[in-house]
């Protein structure tokens, strides 16, 4: 597992449901094409795997 994960929102949650829209928002994705970097534990990989088809994750 890597340190640190780049997580990336390439697709607009508008037309997801309610949860995957606030799992986006947690993960401090708030427009589309930001990035955040956030820490590489089973919580945050969970968090991704729910909204996997709405954002790009690289290892870094």
């Amino acid at each position: 597992m890597a340190d640190k994960l780049k997580i990336t929102l390439v697709k607009s949650p508008i037309g997801a449901i309610p949860k995957h829209k606030a799992t986006v928002k947690a993960l401090g994705l708030n427009k589309v094409n930001k990035t955040v970097e956030m820490p590489d534990n089973d919580a945050i990989r969970g968090m991704i795997w729910h909204v996997k088809h709405l954002v790009k994750v690289e290892e870094i």
